[in-house]
């Protein structure tokens, strides 16, 4: 009686990872649109309407006191409060280089997040990766090495953003709270900042939203754009392996890389073109690992 209820979360985790990550790599499209704010503001923006967005549908769902225990109980605030900075810090620095051309080199570093979710997933869950998958962490770090005669600089937006997403993934894993309710409180906890923030920084409250009805529609709209994806990332790392997440997690920045090099004209040297294919290439190596080792994915956790 047990298997049919642990088949359809599995598939609800794999859905909810999917949907997560398509939508994330169109999202540097809605952050250009945002160019008239600087990177800081956004981030506080994003925040504060995320949080009226998650309390809206908590209290539509009825889990209101959910939230109200989290924010009380000092170990469910700790874990949260630790997610919320790494999620913090990885918005800002990923919006930073969305809007200074840099959508190729974040790009980059969520192609590295799943390998450091594998490293994390050995570390912290007992994962085991095979020597084929081992080659690939290899063959990726490679291509890395690579970026630096390619673009001329140390691709230190990409491994940040891959480290500080990868550790946020660990910690939303060992955090008490379910997707929704654990995203609640991070928003809450992160919300005083981002409110400090705006006053501070914002001359008058129309320059906090661009000081057009246009611009302040995008504001809002970045509440959903926050939001959504999380959700469905959230129910998808309380469902999923670290291993299994980092399978589908190449469909993000596949997106992100076309989307900065074809629509936005980003730089693609032949260098920089080697380097992704080797990436690409521990990618396929990585996955079909896994597909020959158990037959498909393994979606339990």
């Amino acid at each position: 009686m047990a298997q049919p209820p642990r088949v359809d979360s599995n598939r609800s985790g794999v859905l909810a990872a999917l949907a997560a990550f398509s939508l994330w790599g169109v999202l540097p499209v809605f952050w250009k649109l945002l160019d008239f704010l600087p990177p800081p503001t956004i981030v506080a923006q994003r925040t504060i309407w995320s949080l009226f967005l998650v309390l809206a549908v908590l209290w539509w769902r009825g889990e209101g006191l959910a939230l109200v225990t989290g924010l009380r109980t000092r170990r469910m605030r700790g874990w949260h409060l630790l997610s919320g900075c790494l999620l913090a810090s990885n918005w800002l620095l990923y919006v930073w280089a969305t809007l200074h051309g840099r959508i190729i080199e974040a790009a980059l570093g969520y192609y590295l997040n799943p390998f450091f979710n594998m490293l994390f997933g050995a570390l912290w869950f007992g994962d085991k990766n095979s020597r084929w998958q081992l080659a690939a962490i290899a063959l990726a770090l490679g291509g890395v090495a690579l970026q630096v005669p390619a673009v001329g600089r140390f691709p230190w937006v990409a491994l940040t953003l891959a480290v500080t997403f990868s550790l946020y993934a660990v910690v939303r894993k060992q955090a008490p709270l379910g997707s929704l309710t654990g995203l609640a409180v991070e928003t809450c906890l992160l919300a005083p900042v981002a409110l400090v923030w705006l006053v501070i920084a914002s001359s008058s409250p129309a320059a906090a939203f661009g000081g057009t009805w246009a611009h302040a529609g995008l504001v809002v709209g970045t509440g959903l754009a926050t939001a959504l994806p999380l959700l469905f990332f959230g129910h998808a790392t309380r469902t999923l392996r670290l291993t299994t997440l980092g399978i589908l997690q190449f469909l993000g920045p596949t997106i992100q890389f076309f989307i900065g090099w074809q629509l936005y004209g980003e730089a693609m040297t032949g260098a920089r073109l080697l380097s992704f294919g080797l990436i690409w290439l521990a990618v396929g190596i990585y996955a079909a690992d896994a597909l020959r080792r158990s037959g498909m994915p393994n979606f339990e956790r």
